[in-house]
């Protein structure tokens, strides 16, 4: 394989092939270049470079990837990235293409870090004196093949039994539920303002992370979003107590799978989940819909995950290096370092004084 590196301002001219390989892959959206452009105006930095590697003049493989600490480059990875922007035909293994890309690379390239590999795309590899392997997080899905009620009825009984006490309780109060779709992208702008005041409201304010029309999150979600929903693949979720927005999802498909990005809502309810009553009409329509096979989340497996999915799969980091003795000497510096950070918890760890 014959790789070459751009700057990462040629990656609009390349989105073509980029997207033809994705699309010949495990097809993720997120990592379609409708994705990927609006990340890198946001979140690169311009020292990002891209990087393909062709066989007889066609992709094989492509990455974008940034510069990063003892020598080593890693995939470009924002936290609104739920993968590394890494793209392999499946044919493909993980050495193969890191052997032959880590010479290629600029400078004295040591290794690569590729974080959050989903196994859909990348197998993982065995580990080996060049490569080593560790375990993110487990992710879960539903594998959309029965109706709806056939699904809903095998949930548990707490799920069946708090959302049917919720709505009856919203029935009584005179409340009434709506849930709207928004896929035009001229619909993107509004939404967005809706969705920021509810996350601006809730605990990602006081930390910084709330999504706002005038931030940066908020510009690429938005320019994400009207992007996919301009190609037909784009999906905010609504749901409104009367006229009050108290959920809200972002989502987008590749025709055949949907993915779950983004979800936010009005924390000010303790005894009613809107989110709850939000995802159970959501499921529905996808299901009556009949055009998905796939749900997917693409997030750390929490318990509420559980009560929706039974399936799930491992998200997982790779390292691969240049030459063997590197892996050795890497992981000596790590347990140098823990032993390091150990030995400092340890001395202000106060002394407890018996008498």
């Amino acid at each position: 394989m014959i790789w070459q590196i751009y700057p990462v301002e040629q990656f609009q001219t390349l989105a073509g092939e980029w997207d033809a390989l994705l699309h010949a892959s495990a097809d993720i959206p997120f990592l379609e270049s409708a994705f990927l452009l609006p990340l890198l105006k946001e979140f690169g930095n311009h020292l990002e470079v891209v990087a393909v590697g062709r066989e007889n003049g066609q992709a094989q493989a492509a990455a974008i990837l940034q510069p990063g600490k003892l020598g080593l480059w890693e995939t470009f990875q924002p936290s609104q990235l739920p993968l590394g922007a890494w793209v392999v035909k499946a044919s493909q293994t993980l050495g193969d293409t890191t052997s032959s890309l880590i010479p290629a690379l600029p400078g004295l390239s040591l290794g690569i870090g590729l974080s959050q590999l989903d196994p859909l795309l990348q197998q993982r590899p065995e580990a080996s004196q060049l490569i080593r392997t560790q375990d993110y997080i487990d992710t879960a899905w539903i594998d959309i093949e029965s109706d709806f009620d056939t699904y809903w009825e095998a949930r548990g009984k707490n799920l069946k039994q708090n959302a049917r006490k919720q709505r009856n309780k919203l029935q009584t109060d005179g409340i009434h539920v709506q849930m709207d779709c928004i896929r035009d992208p001229q619909g993107v702008a509004d939404a967005m303002r809706d969705y920021g005041t509810l996350e601006s409201a809730g605990w990602k304010a006081a930390n910084g992370t709330a999504v706002h029309p005038d931030n940066a999150q908020g510009r690429f979600y938005r320019q994400m979003l009207e992007n996919f929903c301009a190609l037909g693949r784009g999906r905010i979720y609504r749901y409104r107590f009367d006229d009050k927005v108290v959920s809200m999802d972002l989502c987008i498909d590749n025709g055949k799978t949907v993915v779950i990005l983004k979800t936010a809502y009005d924390e000010s309810y303790k005894s009613i989940s809107p989110s709850t009553l939000m995802r159970q009409d959501q499921f529905q329509a996808l299901f009556t819909e009949g055009q998905f096979k796939r749900i997917e989340f693409y997030g750390k497996v929490m318990e509420w995950h559980t009560r929706w999915a039974e399936a799930k799969r491992v998200i997982y980091h790779a390292t691969a290096y240049r030459w063997s003795f590197l892996m050795a000497l890497h992981n000596r510096i790590n347990r140098m370092r823990q032993e390091r950070e150990a030995a400092k918890v340890k001395e202000e760890k106060p002394e407890v004084v018996t008498e």
